[in-house]
């Protein structure tokens, strides 16, 4: 190597010396730091930040870390659909919940004695067509033809057994009754699609049966003491209960008891009240009756009656919100007075079997 060449650095070769500082110009401003809360000076703190690992897999290489998901790509909670109360149409199913009633109650004042309480069953046979022709349509179950022909065949059955036997009881209905959902079961059960959607054909079946045998119970409660006059005071509360719950739901439907469900817990509330009020008022009039027992009967029966209305509306509700197709709007809307007035039926039948009867 040729002399005064600079020889490669090694470990005993000595660090070179610091470039001395260049003095600053007379007259010029000294050099200052930047403050800790300059821009200059964040993002020299950003620069010089330790850049965060990659968390590592199982096989040792660095897995991707995902970013954060934006406010935009953020899934946002479901908006209530708020159902319109259509005022026209409450008016319409308060109108046909008091003509049911008015005939239900006519009809039992004209049944006779023995077998010529059939015009009776002949009335409350063209009820329960109505509820297995609604029923069959609202709930829509598979095979609607075989929920309706069973619930048609036990309409019969439970009108015969209610006029036919001697003793009135309602034994045979209960044994009609189970008649008709065993041959509704069978028949759903033989589908091609086999267990598919067996749980809603089987409900719909026995919800059909039910409902026409509970109407059933009415020719019964006319052969015992003083069943007509119950019968009488409890689908008198039953019909005002309904027609006032709907009538007040078109004129102050507040406050409401759900979105989802076009009613008012004003007309839920007045409904029974007054029905209760007028029982009370019929009961004193009645014989067998008086004031306190003529409310008890009506006070249960409007009740029941408005609760069985309102439920159907929940029930419908829950159905539309699971993405089931509307069906029939006819259907829909009917329902819930021919529900009210069977479950007011059992509860007035019960009612007189065990307050009133043993009186007698």
């Amino acid at each position: 190597m040729p002399a005064g060449a600079p020889g490669p650095p090694g470990r005993g070769a000595p660090a070179a010396a610091p470039a001395p500082a260049q003095p600053a110009a007379p007259g010029s401003a000294p050099a200052r730091a930047p403050s800790p809360g300059s821009a200059p000076a964040k993002a020299a703190r950003l620069s010089s930040a330790p850049a965060k690992a990659a968390p590592a897999r199982a096989d040792g290489s660095a897995a991707a870390v995902a970013d954060p998901p934006s406010p935009a790509s953020r899934p946002r909670p479901p908006v209530t659909r708020i159902s319109p109360i259509r005022r026209l149409l409450s008016l319409a199913v308060a109108a046909f919940g008091g003509m049911v009633g008015v005939g239900l109650i006519f009809g039992a004042q004209t049944a006779g004695l023995g077998p010529l309480r059939l015009t009776y069953a002949a009335v409350l046979f063209g009820v329960q067509v109505l509820v297995v022709l609604a029923l069959s349509m609202a709930l829509r179950p598979p095979r609607k033809r075989v929920v309706a022909v069973a619930g048609l065949v036990t309409a019969v059955g439970a009108d015969v057994a209610a006029v036919l036997p001697e003793q009135p009881t309602i034994v045979p209905l209960a044994a009609v009754a189970a008649g008709g959902f065993v041959l509704g079961a069978v028949g759903q059960l033989r589908r091609p699609e086999g267990r598919i959607r067996a749980t809603e054909a089987l409900t719909a079946t026995l919800a059909v049966t039910l409902g026409v045998t509970a109407y059933a119970t009415l020719v019964v409660l006319t052969r015992v003491t003083p069943g007509t006059q119950v019968l009488t005071a409890g689908l008198a509360a039953a019909g005002l209960a309904l027609v006032v719950a709907r009538v007040v739901d078109t004129v102050a439907p507040w406050p409401r008891l759900s979105p989802q469900v076009p009613r008012g817990a004003l007309g839920v509330v007045l409904g029974p009240m007054l029905g209760a009020v007028a029982a009370a008022f019929l009961g004193s009039y009645l014989v067998g009756l008086s004031p306190t027992s003529g409310a008890l009967v009506g006070l249960g029966a409007a009740l029941s009656a408005v609760l069985g209305d309102l439920s159907t509306g929940y029930a419908e509700a829950g159905r539309r919100m699971a993405g089931e197709p509307p069906t029939m709007w006819v259907a829909r809307h009917l329902q819930g007075p021919l529900v009210g007035f069977a479950v007011a039926a059992v509860v007035v039948y019960a009612t007189n079997l065990l307050f009133l009867a043993p009186r007698f």
